[in-house]
């Protein structure tokens, strides 16, 4: 451990309210950097999450040490883990195209509560390096990620009139190497020959053609139609 810490690792006056102007200020660089990118919790929600977790970890101590209350210290802080959960999960959204938005700001949301907890505790040089090491991997890495290749899951219909057409039709993604991820299927049984529907959910390990996937899956015995959806 650092010593230049030693002396702040009481709990009086003026430690407390030196962990909670530590708190203040580590939880709002971090949201600056989430107002920056305008993503739904930012500088203020950042302040308060810091400022409880670390109000909440002196809590826990104050009632052991001072008031000397048979307390399990270590439950207050898992209650707060678990609650910065809930919060973190109001900033995790599913778009029209079926991606997950918010997750890194969740993730940084829970972060900060834990550094929070850190500082209440007095475990300065973890919470240092730990905020250090949160804004580098949001400011810095996300030009990284966003060159990182991912490969899109998609659906397809397929339209079939012999049951075990859909296995040949299965059968064939698989082997180019997609995983099915969802299946749903319907039946016409109104027509003269019944008429099953097959939307398909694929997740590929590899780039595809697609179109030449439908045509291949379109040209197998019983298949009716095939395409992207």
């Amino acid at each position: 451990m650092i010593s230049v810490f030693d002396p702040l690792r009481d709990v009086n006056f003026l430690t407390t309210l030196f962990r909670m102007v530590f708190a203040f200020l580590v939880g709002g660089l971090i949201g600056l950097e989430r107002s920056y990118k305008n993503r739904p919790a930012g500088f203020r929600t950042h302040i308060l999450v810091c400022l409880g977790a670390t109000i909440a970890s002196l809590t826990g101590i104050y009632l052991y040490l001072v008031a000397q209350l048979p307390l399990d210290i270590a439950r207050i802080g898992a209650s707060v883990v678990t609650g910065l959960g809930f919060i973190g999960g109001g900033t995790i959204m599913v778009t029209k195209k079926n991606t997950v938005k918010g997750l890194t700001t969740a993730a940084g949301l829970w972060t900060t509560g834990i550094i929070g907890l850190a500082i209440g505790a007095g475990f300065y040089e973890g919470a240092v390096f730990a905020a250090i090491l949160v804004l580098v991997v949001e400011i810095y890495f996300a030009g990284i990620g966003r060159r990182i290749k991912r490969i899109p899951d998609f659906k397809a219909v397929i339209q079939y009139n012999h049951k075990e057409s859909l296995d040949y039709v299965l059968r064939y993604f698989k082997s180019k190497k997609m995983a099915i991820t969802n299946l749903q299927i319907t039946a016409n049984t109104n027509l003269d020959e019944a008429v099953y529907t097959a939307i398909v959910s694929l997740k590929p390990s590899d780039e595809h053609d697609k179109d030449q996937l439908m045509r291949d899956a379109k040209s197998m015995e019983g298949v009716i139609f095939a395409d992207v959806l």
